[in-house]
């Protein structure tokens, strides 16, 4: 009788930490929409996405976090309106633009496999802290690599050549700044609102 009573309540326990999963995805990705449609004027307008995938990671972890912007890529392939300037459809994601967007897996994988293969102890929160930050930086240049790449060949095959210089002064350093900003202010939240998160 015990054996089936602790058989019962871990499956019981199992469905509630599913659900709470899946309720912490759906809030990650509606998170990550939401910043998406916040855009900051200045010289060169940017989102508040790239905060919100810091933000999400960050909160939910690596698997989590994945699952999160894995589900809001695939919203928007679908057609919702979660992309910046309430876009979305496939063909925002094959656009010029959209390898920054599918990036943001690469980002999420390697703070995924950071977060594994460089366990802390749950009181070690500086070491704990420089390997997400390592994590992040390293997801955001992957990301930045990645989405210039797409870019380059995109618009090479559309209008014409462009060298790599001149794609980075588009598309990489303005962010560069305004991205590791929005890492701070992510790891800030993030420090003081984690211990609610199970």
């Amino acid at each position: 009788m015990a054996r089936q009573g602790s058989a019962a309540d871990e499956k019981k326990t199992g469905k509630r930490a599913t659900s709470l999963d899946l309720a912490y995805i759906a809030i990650g990705a509606a998170l990550i929409t939401i910043c998406s449609w916040i855009s900051i004027p200045m010289a060169v307008p940017f989102t508040l996405q790239t905060f919100a995938v810091f933000t999400v990671l960050l909160l939910l972890g690596g698997r989590r976090g994945l699952m999160s912007i894995l589900t809001y890529i695939l919203m928007g392939a679908i057609g919702l309106p979660v992309f910046s300037g309430f876009s979305g459809g496939v063909g925002v994601l094959l656009g010029k633009t959209g390898g920054y967007i599918l990036g943001f897996l690469f980002t999420a994988i390697i703070y995924l496999l950071f977060t594994v293969f460089f366990r802390t102890s749950p009181g070690d929160s500086i070491l704990r802290t420089v390997i997400e930050v390592l994590a992040l930086v390293l997801g955001l240049l992957v990301c930045y690599g990645f989405g210039t790449g797409w870019f380059m060949y995109i618009y090479m095959r559309d209008t014409g050549s462009a060298g790599l210089v001149t794609v980075l002064s588009w598309c990489v350093i303005p962010f560069i700044l305004p991205d590791l900003l929005k890492m701070v202010l992510a790891f800030v939240i993030a420090h003081r609102v984690r211990f609610v998160i199970k």
